[in-house]
């Protein structure tokens, strides 16, 4: 019983402390420290090397670092950056003084897709706690598991509504995990995109846009994803869309 339950508790453990980050290397605490010094001398595109560096390395960034990728990413008129990292910005920080920012930023250069409402910040605020509320959940059903066995071997029976009430938190687990969608989006990062109304070169044409619009992808087939144009559902090639995290 003891070992069973060691078992369980070191489950437990080791399964929390796969969702831990790890920190900067000392490496790319160097770089981060240099990037921010040639930003401050107005170096920008140098900067920015380095910003990017440490982000596809490491897979880490600090919202002070988004924020400056973005601001020069203005700078250089690459919109499709520029809200890139407004988004990713926003999702760790979620906050309307950035929706603000990027609806202005959209306004100005006519961009589409950067509506946002009440329902869609309150998704960002969800997903920014998933991966917490996720933790809590298992680790409630782990702990319930284990003492439902030590009171199993003491002979306790449970009820049978407490069966189902079990069964059915741990299929919304499940559903938690694998089913639920808050929704996929991206940024479309090349001129002359050309909007088709099937995943064919030969399909019936909708647009042409340019960079920097936002749409909602609902699916994919080969090289192309289905996104939502203007109401319509549409495809675009792969290629021509930077996903949204």
């Amino acid at each position: 019983m003891q070992n069973l339950c060691f078992k369980i508790s070191l489950f437990s453990v080791v399964f929390l402390l796969a969702f831990l980050k790890p920190a900067y290397s000392q490496e790319h605490k160097f770089t981060y420290a240099k990037a921010d010094s040639l930003f401050l001398r107005q170096h920008y595109s140098e900067a920015l090397t380095l910003y990017e560096q440490i982000l596809n390395k490491e897979q880490q960034y600090s919202p002070q670092m988004l924020l400056k990728m973005a601001y020069i990413k203005e700078g250089l008129r690459d919109y499709t950056g520029a809200m890139y990292y407004l988004h990713l910005f926003y999702t760790k920080q979620p906050s309307r003084s950035v929706l603000k920012k990027m609806e202005e930023l959209a306004q100005a250069h006519r961009l589409s897709g950067y509506e946002y409402n009440d329902l869609q910040f309150f998704k960002t605020q969800f997903s920014k706690y998933y991966m917490r509320i996720l933790e809590l959940m298992l680790l409630a059903a782990v702990v319930t598991v284990t003492v439902m066995v030590v009171s199993w071997r003491k002979g306790h029976t449970f009820t049978k509504p407490f069966r189902i009430g079990f069964i059915l938190y741990l299929l919304f687990i499940l559903y938690y995990i694998n089913f639920l969608n808050l929704g996929r989006g991206g940024i479309i990062k090349n001129d002359q995109v050309a909007i088709m109304s099937a995943p064919s070169a030969g399909a019936n044409w909708i647009a042409t846009v340019s960079q920097g619009h936002k749409v909602p992808v609902t699916g994919e087939q080969d090289i192309w994803y289905e996104i939502k144009w203007k109401g319509e559902t549409a495809y675009i090639r792969k290629n021509n869309l930077l996903q949204l995290p």
